[in-house]
């Protein structure tokens, strides 16, 4: 068994407190792996990274343009958003569109990461609904596949014919055979395969021709980055920080994708902690290796070298990449 390499370091003063280690592979558009730290064979559940994967259907179907979808759309298929008011206004358009209601999602309700959003529910004395959970504008995006497929209302079910093509997309652009799945935090099958699989696919998006579903999907993230997560998120601040030339997508549970189109390469590790500064330090340090992203960047530096400061505002430590990707 091939052991995770060390990801990032947490010292405190003169003293390594702490260590975070995982695995992570760099693939290039040929589906070789380039690079590579711990197990690239790893099998691992993609969680949220995949949902570019997920929303290939989509566009493949033919139902994003039959619906009309826009870019902002396709952003949002993509998403982990935090429920602002921007994610939501466009996700409920979306949703009256298709004359379909909150009530037809198959997600759950959440309260908004957005404080915003938050605060105003509160205010107002109102529920969260379903469209406030991170993944709707992913759902929407089924909700539009299963009305141009005709399906049920079921389409969260593995054997429903949703989840069936997203298995097909994933089996497709990762060259691996799904073991399984385990159900992902918005109750919908999150299909399992292996990190250089996970690599291979990003790659694959990287180097897609132009109009493809593929690069259309990248294109979206990266021209609205602030649509793919949020405020203050990893995803849309490093974006942000690489002037839209790379899109990047977390997955709970310490996962993180990178896809490159200039270098036609693609990232996928995960943190074996599961911890979201773990794998926000690591997909930076890889970037900065691979040359996309600025180590002095302020936005890089928030993920990398970041200072650890207590509720007195000292400085009491520092979060560090580890040598590895020295």
């Amino acid at each position: 068994m091939i052991q995770p390499a060390p990801f990032a370091e947490i010292w405190r003063g003169a003293f390594l407190e702490s260590v975070h280690s995982g695995h992570a592979v760099v693939c290039d558009d040929s589906g070789q792996i380039v690079e590579a730290w711990g197990d690239p064979e790893k099998v691992v559940l993609p969680r949220s990274s995949a949902k570019m994967i997920q929303a290939l259907p989509l566009i493949r179907s033919g139902a994003a343009d039959a619906a009309g979808l826009r870019p902002q759309h396709l952003a949002l298929a993509c998403a982990s958003h935090q429920a602002a008011e921007l994610h939501t206004g466009i996700v409920g358009q979306w949703l009256e569109n298709l004359g379909l209601s909150d009530s037809d999602f198959r997600c759950g309700p959440a309260v908004p990461g957005d404080i915003a959003a938050r605060d105003a529910l509160i205010i107002a004395h109102e529920q969260p609904c379903q469209i406030h959970h991170e993944c709707s504008g992913k759902h929407a995006g089924f909700l539009t596949v299963n009305k141009h497929l005709g399906g049920g209302t079921d389409y969260e079910k593995p054997d429903h014919p949703v989840q069936k093509a997203c298995l097909e997309a994933l089996e497709d652009v990762t060259g691996y055979t799904s073991p399984g799945y385990g159900i992902d935090g918005c109750s919908v099958p999150n299909f399992a395969t292996s990190l250089h699989g996970m690599a291979r696919a990003m790659a694959h998006f990287a180097a897609a021709p132009e109009g493809s579903a593929e690069a259309r999907l990248h294109q979206a993230m990266r021209l609205h980055p602030e649509l793919v997560a949020g405020e203050t998120r990893a995803c849309t601040d490093l974006m942000r920080a690489m002037n839209g030339k790379v899109a990047i997508k977390t997955g709970a549970e310490g996962f993180f994708v990178a896809i490159l189109p200039e270098q036609k390469i693609g990232v996928a590790l995960k943190a074996s902690c599961g911890t979201g500064r773990a794998a926000s330090c690591a997909i930076a340090s890889i970037l900065v290796k691979l040359g996309a992203l600025d180590a002095n960047h302020p936005e890089a530096l928030k993920y990398r070298n970041a200072p650890i400061v207590n509720r007195r505002g000292i400085i009491t430590g520092t979060l560090k990449p580890a040598a590895t990707f020295g």
